[in-house]
């Protein structure tokens, strides 16, 4: 199965958010090469929050080109075989952390937005920390950092407070 397939199944499947759900479909519908980078009319994109519910914490980024505090993710690429493979090597590569697994039931939540390249069709999840984890800056960030359940709205817009809420509401 290629991972064009395996979005459109798994946006199939995700119960939420009908209307930008629709669109997404719509898009891989008309866009054989919607999960890539190089389709300009914009391409589904794969993030996850990296959270430690133990704690009461979350990890963001502060990303590189954006200059905005948001969570780990970005673009497909060919050896991901799902959008979940997508979205926790994203989350690894980003935090630094091994170990990391994604919080079960599929996606949170989606969020469309647009970026220097193109529209981002983003498919969010959330992964859970292991116990001890220590996070790693990458080269696309220029900070990373734990936040407090009740830091988060003062720090990141309104599609990470809302990753969150819907991450704990899953908890």
């Amino acid at each position: 199965m290629s991972l064009h397939d395996d979005a459109v199944l798994v946006l199939k499947g995700y119960e939420d958010q009908e209307e930008l759900r629709r669109i997404y479909l719509d898009h891989l519908a008309a866009h054989p090469d919607g999960m890539w980078k190089a389709c300009r009319d914009g391409h589904v994109t794969a993030s996850a929050l990296v959270i430690d519910p133990e704690r009461g914490r979350v990890l963001l980024t502060l990303h590189r080109k954006l200059r905005m505090w948001l969570q780990m993710g970005g673009h497909c690429e060919p050896s991901d075989g799902t959008l979940a493979v997508a979205a926790l090597r994203e989350a690894t590569e980003e935090s630094g952390i091994t170990g990391l697994t994604l919080l079960p039931g599929g996606p949170v939540r989606l969020d469309r937005h647009h970026t220097p390249c193109a529209w981002h069709l983003d498919v969010q999840y959330a992964a859970l920390a292991p116990a001890g984890a220590v996070e790693a800056i990458s080269d696309e960030s220029l900070d990373l950092r734990w936040f407090a359940y009740d830091e988060v709205a003062a720090v990141a817009d309104d599609s990470v407070v809302r990753l969150l809420a819907g991450t704990r509401a899953r908890l």
